[in-house]
């Protein structure tokens, strides 16, 4: 495998506006996810907050027994951007939102059943998805878990950065509401080699436990995601 410590991060623009926690994979943790399996080395999730930087509006007796409605989670149904120019080669729709899962004693079920869903293939794992190939660089960048139902655009479309793609889900591998967002060098995620990635500027907050929140600002110049939490 190619040694990817001297390749330039691939520079995107956050997916989306407003507040979002990073999760799963820690913004200054390189790699996030940390394994190269479906190219997902470099990968991040973010999650849609409050105000009050919370990720779902009520907690009842099913958060802590069994799995909620997705609606009540502050991030789904938000819009996902482009985070770059380039042109749709996959589209991907039509895999169900699941029920939220906060609860320890409904994460039993989803966990067990994890092996399925990897024999399953791609789809399975990333739910509603779409892949584009960016204009400025030999890369793809692929947006995972989408709202079933919202993709805007289908294969060959032509996207500009900030344009509405689909709205965040809760499909595919995914206990709540969040997008999974990564680049690689293929866009078959079952065969491609994750790339390193960077964002243009972007607001964050004093961290929250593990979790850094980020707010994003479309259309300006480049940067490395912060080491300094007060950057």
């Amino acid at each position: 495998m190619p040694d990817l410590s001297t390749v330039e991060p691939v520079v995107l623009s956050l997916p989306f506006t407003g507040r979002w926690l990073t999760q799963n994979s820690p913004a200054r943790r390189v790699p996030s996810h940390g394994t190269n399996l479906l190219a997902s080395t470099y990968a991040i999730d973010f999650v849609g907050v409050d105000e009050g930087n919370r990720t779902a509006h009520r907690r009842d007796w099913r958060t802590f027994l069994a799995t909620e409605p997705v609606e009540r989670y502050a991030g789904y149904g938000r819009s996902i951007l482009a985070p770059g120019d380039g042109t749709v080669v996959v589209a991907h729709d039509g895999e169900p939102d699941h029920a939220g899962r906060r609860s320890q004693l409904a994460l039993i079920p989803y966990a067990l059943g994890q092996p399925a869903r990897l024999r399953a293939g791609v789809d399975a794992v990333a739910g509603n998805h779409v892949v584009i190939g960016l204009r400025a660089r030999d890369a793809f960048v692929a947006l995972v878990h989408l709202r079933c139902g919202s993709l805007r655009v289908s294969v060959g479309d032509q996207v500009l950065l900030g344009q509405v793609l689909a709205q965040c889900g809760n499909s595919g591998n995914s206990t709540e509401p969040h997008v999974h967002l990564q680049v690689a060098d293929s866009p078959d995620m079952a065969k491609a080699q994750g790339l390193p990635l960077s964002f243009h500027p972007f607001r964050e907050w004093a961290r929250i436990e593990d979790d850094a929140a980020v707010e994003a600002r479309i259309g300006r110049a480049p940067r490395a995601l912060p080491d300094d939490p007060s950057a």
